[in-house]
Formats: structure tokens, C-alpha cells, sequence
């Protein structure tokens, strides 16, 4: 088979593959389009099936200000998700490091013990953690939502695999050095890990900001994070679809304001994590 042959099936193939990734990208994208497009509809228009939703209306995001304080509430559920993911990233980038770069007894055993807890579901937990919060008096305050979810095993699992393929020369030349520990976790190993723990970041902070059913049990009202201020637009009489479309497509804004400003870390890091 001559040279130019062979390009050309090389060429079919990527074009194949790229059109299969295409139809998979649109797949994904359209129900996201499909939710803006709704928010962006007249009240009136809203059951129609019209791809492009004209006229343009913002009378949707209007009447959802007049029923909720949407400000309010993605200030809060921002703060809740933020202070999640950056405890549970520091939790686990702590655990991870003392599992992968020092020697102690039953250090296996306790890896897989730490690590089972992922297994157990939160449900389990959840009815201790309330009466804990009840007892200290932490009931419908965002700091009861936050302080049991500090920590998260799969933080751990995630950069421990990480840490085990990094360079131990690095970690012995900065022993060498005279550097503490805690200096060579943040001098040396944190910068190396830039790309991980973005990704992990995006994560971590998608399925803080998800979380449903804790912070309606914790704030025990509607207006207190956005998830639970969806409910406001669903009553016996129906759903309000219009304002309930447009606050769910302000509540996905933050996630794709994240995704974008690490972006380039989250994409070094699957790149390193196929090279490896």
C-alpha cells in the first residue's frame, strides 16, 4: 500500500472520529442550550418546541427576583460550595501527602480504612452529624452545612495516586536542604501538583455546589441555598418552568466560570494522567 494510501485512511479515520465526537459534544450541549433558551422565552411561549427562542424576553429572570432573593441565595450556596471543596482539598492534600511520602505502622491498613469510608454513604452518617449540630447549636446556619463535609475521602485517593509517581528525589534533595516537611509540601510539592489539584478543585466544588438533601436538612428552610430555593417554583398547582429555568441556568454560571479559569490546568492534568 503506497504512502499516500495510507495518509488517507489515516485522514478517514480522524475525520471519523471527529464526527463521532461532534454528535457526542452536541448530545451533551444541547440540553444546557435547551435550558437557556427556555429562561429566555416569553411566559406565554414557554411549551414551545421553537429551537431559537424569539422574541428574547427577560421576563422570566425578573418575575424569579420578585419570588426569591437570587442574589442571596448563589452568595451563600457560593460560599457553602467554596468553603466544601477548599476544606476537603486541603484535608485531603494533607492525608495524601502523609500516606505517600512518609513510613508508619499500619500505614496500609489505615489508607484502606480512610479510604472505605468513601464507601459508606453519607445517609449513614447524615442522623449523628445532626444531632452533633443540634448540640452545639448549629443547626440552620451554613457552618453546620460545611464543618461535617470537611473532609472527603475521595480528595485522598485522588492525589495519593498522584503522590506516589512523584519524583522522591525531589522530596530527598529538599530533605537535604533543610526544609521541613510542611515546607516541602508547599515549596515543592504543591506547585508539581498545580494541574491535579485543579481538576480535583472542579470536582470538588460541583458536588458541593449539587448537594440537595443535607442542606435541606441542616437549614431546614427555602431560602437558604439555591438548590432549596428552587423549590419555591414548584407547588401543588404546578411548576413555574420560566423563572425555575432561569435561576437553574444562573446557578450553573459559577461552575462554568471555575471550569474556565483552570481550564488549562484541568486539561495538563488528564494530558500527564494519559502520558503516565
Amino acid at each position: 500500500m503506497s504512502q499516500q494510501a495510507v495518509g488517507d485512511r489515516g485522514r478517514l479515520r480522524t475525520a471519523r472520529a471527529h464526527g463521532v465526537l461532534a454528535v457526542l459534544s452536541a448530545a451533551c450541549v444541547f440540553p444546557i442550550y435547551w435550558l437557556y433558551a427556555t429562561s429566555l422565552r416569553r411566559p406565554g411561549d414557554i411549551s414551545s418546541l421553537s429551537p431559537l427562542p424569539w422574541p428574547l424576553s427577560v421576563q422570566n429572570y425578573t418575575d424569579a427576583a420578585r419570588q426569591v432573593e437570587v442574589l442571596h441565595l448563589l452568595f451563600n450556596t457560593l460560599a457553602m460550595a467554596s468553603f466544601i471543596a477548599l476544606g476537603q482539598l486541603l484535608t485531603g492534600l494533607l492525608a495524601a501527602y502523609a500516606f505517600a511520602a512518609w513510613n508508619f505502622p499500619l500505614k496500609r491498613l489505615l489508607y484502606v480504612a480512610f479510604v472505605g469510608t468513601w464507601l459508606v454513604p453519607f445517609q449513614v452518617t447524615m442522623l449523628p452529624n445532626y444531632v452533633l449540630l443540634m448540640q452545639l447549636g448549629l443547626l440552620n446556619t451554613l457552618v453546620g452545612v460545611v464543618v461535617p463535609t470537611l473532609c472527603s475521602a475521595l480528595g485522598v485517593l485522588l492525589l495519593r495516586q498522584h503522590l506516589e509517581s512523584f519524583p522522591r528525589e525531589l522530596l530527598e534533595a529538599s530533605a537535604m536542604d533543610g526544609r521541613s516537611s510542611w515546607t516541602t509540601l508547599w515549596t515543592v510539592v504543591v506547585p508539581n501538583l498545580r494541574s491535579a489539584l485543579a481538576a480535583l478543585t472542579v470536582v470538588l466544588f460541583v458536588n458541593a455546589w449539587n448537594e440537595y438533601f443535607w442542606p435541606a436538612m441542616v437549614m431546614q428552610r427555602s431560602n437558604a441555598v439555591l438548590q432549596l430555593g428552587l423549590r419555591s417554583f414548584m407547588g401543588t398547582e404546578g411548576t413555574d418552568w420560566g423563572p425555575l429555568m432561569a435561576v437553574s441556568g444562573l446557578a450553573c454560571l459559577p461552575v462554568f466560570a471555575l471550569y474556565l479559569v483552570l481550564q488549562r490546568n484541568i486539561v495538563n492534568a488528564f494530558v500527564r494522567s494519559g502520558l503516565k
